[in-house]
């Protein structure tokens, strides 16, 4: 199973709304970068991403999980902006901060540090279990 990273502007779509929606997930709308858009048309159901806070907070809060694969999104009336569906799956027991992850050189090559605008990103596995292993959870 692949990783990702989801940014999300808390004051529009935070960790607690996205927890809300329980199992039935909610759609990750509104994207317009043809690469986030991509990444996105390459997941598979199952798939499990971090759900990180961006601009207000700036930290890596839980893990979500694929639970509809692309399809179009229902924001835009355009064919080319596609979405999945995420719902959540556990909170980390530690948030990660963006500096965190700035400091570590174990993660000088991750997205989140080297395409900081890119809303829907690729995780590495060796990513993931660092991330995990920096926010108190196993991966």
């Amino acid at each position: 199973m692949a990783k990702w990273l989801f940014k999300s502007e808390p004051n529009k779509w935070s960790w607690d709304q996205q927890v809300a929606r329980g199992d039935a997930g909610e759609q990750w709308d509104g994207v317009r970068n043809y690469l986030a858009r991509n990444n996105m048309r390459s997941m598979k159901l199952g798939d499990q991403g971090f759900f990180y806070h961006s601009n207000i907070g700036k930290e890596i809060v839980g893990i979500v999980e694929v639970c509809a694969e692309s399809h179009p999104d229902s924001t835009t009336d355009d064919p080319r902006w596609d979405c999945v569906d995420i719902k959540a799956v556990r909170p980390l027991a530690r948030h990660v901060t963006l500096a965190e992850v700035k400091n570590d050189p174990r993660l000088s090559e991750m997205a989140l540090v080297t395409c900081m605008r890119l809303s829907v990103q690729p995780v590495t596995e060796e990513e993931w279990k660092i991330i995990c292993e920096l926010g108190g959870i196993d991966p």
